[in-house]
């Protein structure tokens, strides 16, 4: 019997920081398989560990990772590695919030790094918010290039919204694509794929279906119209400022913990299958399990990088790269 072709089995992947698993379900969905998770957030280990039951996963701090403990994971030797992926927490970048240049956060991508040069994977990516190219941030964004670029890598920096990656939420987000440079390939990003997918068409078969929770915030949307945020209400009868009512024929702004979002034509709080299904975790066929309270999984859900973004970048590496070096 002949062996097995390479370029009919699954590229390998290793993906750090990986919260939940929105990367490493991107990576499934693209057809490939994860080698190992590391992540070090309890919570989000356990939903992990719900999803990819067959996946090792390093629960822990990834300054103790070794290279040497990655190869003995998963049997690898440098090289060998088809795609290196990473999303450091992003906390200290973010425009959502204080942005502080001091943030031990926004130091985090150098162990991103480390592991990098020591597997040496054909290409990697790693991803990051958009306020990493604003203001004092920029000088932590060229010292993220540069880094990378040094080890051995054609790196491309490109700012993507997943909303044209069949996402139905505008979540903008920095990706850094590497290939290694003796492959000859340069590093490419994917083309937009669609046009924005609204609120209305992603979530409307829902409507009536789901019972409001009685949380302030489902008792204070009455007050806004679709489009509406709540700080920008004269007399708004609470001093939340962060409500927001969605717009239906827009996407989901970004999913984050502020500001707070109410369905755009009944009066209640978005229900954690919707935000799933806004994140693209959930369509179709394609179901991801939760676990926790609805706070836990609306944390897990806002910190993730949307699958179907990620399954984009994954199935424009594996045709422009890794198909043709098998």
């Amino acid at each position: 019997m002949k062996s097995q072709n390479k370029t009919t089995q699954k590229p390998k992947v290793i993906s750090t920081f990986s919260g939940c698993g929105g990367s490493s379900y991107g990576y499934k969905l693209a057809g490939y398989k994860v080698l190992l998770a590391v992540e070090m957030d309890t919570h989000a280990v356990a939903t992990y560990q719900r999803n990819f039951p067959n996946t090792p996963i390093y629960y822990g701090d990834i300054h103790k990772l070794s290279v040497e403990k990655v190869l003995d994971i998963t049997g690898l030797i440098p090289g060998e590695l088809d795609l290196f992926d990473g999303s450091p927490p992003c906390q200290g970048f973010s425009t959502a919030g204080a942005r502080d240049f001091c943030d031990t956060k926004n130091q985090l991508y150098h162990e991103y790094v480390r592991l990098l040069r020591g597997l040496y994977p054909k290409t990697f990516v790693m991803e990051n918010v958009s306020g990493m190219v604003k203001g004092n941030m920029k000088i932590i964004f060229k010292d993220i290039l540069h880094e990378l670029k040094n080890s051995g890598y054609d790196v491309k920096a490109k700012l993507m919204n997943a909303q044209y990656y069949n996402c139905p939420t505008s979540r903008q987000r920095m990706i850094f694509i590497g290939v290694r440079k003796d492959l000859g390939i340069p590093a490419s990003h994917p083309k937009p794929q669609n046009k924005p997918i609204t609120c209305k068409q992603s979530i409307g078969h829902l409507e009536g279906k789901i019972k409001p929770n009685n949380s302030s915030i489902t008792r204070y949307a009455k007050y806004l119209k679709p489009g509406q945020k709540s700080g920008d209400v004269p007399n708004f009868p609470t001093k939340t400022r962060d409500i927001y009512r969605l717009l239906p024929n827009r996407p989901c702004p970004t999913i984050t913990r502020k500001p707070q979002l109410v369905h755009y034509k009944e009066n209640r709080e978005l229900d954690v299958k919707e935000l799933s299904i806004l994140q693209s975790f959930t369509y179709e066929d394609n179901e991801f399990n939760w676990i926790g309270s609805d706070n836990q999984v609306k944390e897990r859900i806002g910190n993730s990088v949307p699958p179907n973004l990620m399954r984009a970048i994954a199935e424009h590496i594996r045709v422009n790269v890794l198909e043709k070096i098998s």
